[in-house]
Parts: structure tokens; C-alpha cells; sequence
């Protein structure tokens, strides 16, 4: 894992993960430039903080968000069961990366584990990692359990690929948001986290003081694929609506 400072721009960045993603960042060293549609609404954020003004479903507001970024972490998401679903989890991703204009910058995406459960809360979700895939940036795409369901003594981070449970609740497994944070932010700057997607759980242990050996035995995502390399393949594009297969064709051509 490279210790380079990154500046990085941080989307949902006042949720539950987004706010100790950027304390995490911040330790590590980093820049962190948190979007927020109301300047207000930065005041619970860590003052080191840099607050930049936008909307993720106006795109002409995103432009200086970008400005010279090295990475983005997206933590956003509509709550289950919004109507937003699509303006926000899946469009909000193809805004930020459009605004990029081909610029390459690191991605860590937040999803969620039992992403590819045929559901419209899901598929909006897998429908912004295929996007991210598409866009030609180097990414990881995360996909944790269920948040602070852990026992006292269950933080030992466990990273899964081929998101085979789907139980929907926290029996598919559980981790902490800051842990989540940890993971997000660290996968920044490992090579070998690099085109992954994996499933983020906590097994009964310590948490290991390293992420680099969790990392180090992922296998990464085939190279051209819009899906995780072990995903079941059941979203076919064939069904998909008209206007997200013609977003993945119009990133697919730009890289």
C-alpha cells in the first residue's frame, strides 16, 4: 500500500459512513472535500474538512466539486424504499463521474452486500457499479453487511466475492461504520484492491491492525466485464432500460 496524500471528494459525505470516512482520510493525511447541498448541514463534519456546495441530480453543480481531485468515495444512498432510488444511488454516480470529463480519478463505491438480489433497491445499486466499471477508472467497489450489528468481540474484517447471501437481513453478515470507513479509504492507495468488488463483514477476532494481506488475496474483476467477478449473472443488459444501457455504452467509448 502506497502513502501518498490524495485529495479526495467525498459523496453522502454526511451519512453514518461518509462522516468517519473523512475523519479516516484526514488521519491518514489526506485532503478531504466534502459535497453538501446545504452549507448548513457541514457543520456535523470534522472542521478540517473542505465543504464544496452541489447536488448530485443537478450535474451543472458538480463541476467544481471535481476541480482537481485525486478520488472519490461514495457513501450516498436513498432510503429504502425512496422513490429516489434512481436519481440518487445509480444517477448520482453517473454525475460525478460525467462531471470528471474522462479525467481518471480513484473510486471506492459503497453499495451494499446482496447486491445482485433481483430487487429495485438492488439494481440501482448494481446498475452504479457497472458504471463505475465502465467509466475506465482504476475503483474498489464495496459492498458491507449489515451496520453495527456486531458482537463486542466481532471485528475481524473478512472480505467475500460473489455476493451469495441474500438472506436481507443481518445474517448475511455485519460490520461497523467505522470499519467500513477504514476499508473504504485504504483501498485508495492498495494496488491490490484495484478493479475489486467484495462483500464486507466483521467474523468473531480482533480487527486486524492491516488491510494489505486482506487485499492481496481478492481476485479482481474481469477486465472489460461490467459485473464482480464471481456475481451471478442475472441482470441481463437485454432487459435493462433503454437509457442505462446507453449510459454504459457512452462511458464504455470513452475509455
Amino acid at each position: 500500500m502506497t502513502q501518498e496524500a490524495l485529495t479526495i471528494l467525498f459523496v453522502g459525505a454526511t451519512g453514518s459512513v461518509g462522516r468517519p470516512a473523512i475523519t479516516e482520510a484526514l488521519r491518514q493525511g489526506h485532503t478531504a472535500q466534502a459535497l453538501v447541498r446545504n452549507e448548513r448541514w457541514a457543520r456535523i463534519l470534522d472542521d478540517r474538512a473542505q465543504v464544496i456546495v452541489g447536488d448530485l441530480t443537478r450535474p451543472e453543480t458538480l463541476t467544481a466539486a471535481v476541480d482537481g481531485v485525486d478520488a472519490v468515495v461514495f457513501t450516498h444512498g436513498a432510503p429504502y424504499g425512496s422513490s429516489d432510488l434512481e436519481a440518487v444511488d445509480y444517477a448520482g454516480v453517473r454525475n460525478i463521474l460525467t462531471a470528471l470529463h474522462g479525467r481518471r480519478a480513484r473510486i471506492a463505491l459503497m453499495t451494499a452486500i446482496g447486491v445482485t438480489a433481483r430487487a429495485d433497491y438492488y439494481d440501482w445499486k448494481r446498475r452504479s457499479e457497472r458504471l463505475v466499471r465502465a467509466s475506465g477508472n482504476p475503483y474498489t467497489i464495496v459492498r458491507p453487511g449489515w451496520f453495527d450489528y456486531n458482537d463486542k468481540n466481532q471485528l475481524q474484517i473478512t472480505l467475500l466475492q460473489g455476493d451469495t447471501r441474500h438472506a436481507g437481513n443481518s445474517s448475511d453478515g455485519v460490520i461497523a461504520r467505522h470499519q467500513i470507513a477504514r476499508v473504504l479509504i485504504d483501498s485508495l492507495t492498495s494496488d491490490d484492491a484495484a478493479n475489486t468488488a467484495f462483500e464486507l463483514v466483521a467474523e468473531h477476532g480482533p480487527e486486524q491492525p492491516s488491510r494489505d494481506s486482506l487485499f492481496g488475496r481478492l481476485d479482481r474483476d474481469p477486465s472489460g466485464g461490467i459485473d464482480g467477478v464471481r456475481d451471478q449473472q442475472n441482470l441481463p443488459l437485454a432487459t435493462e432500460p433503454g437509457s442505462v444501457v446507453a449510459d454504459l455504452e457512452a462511458f464504455t467509448n470513452r475509455t
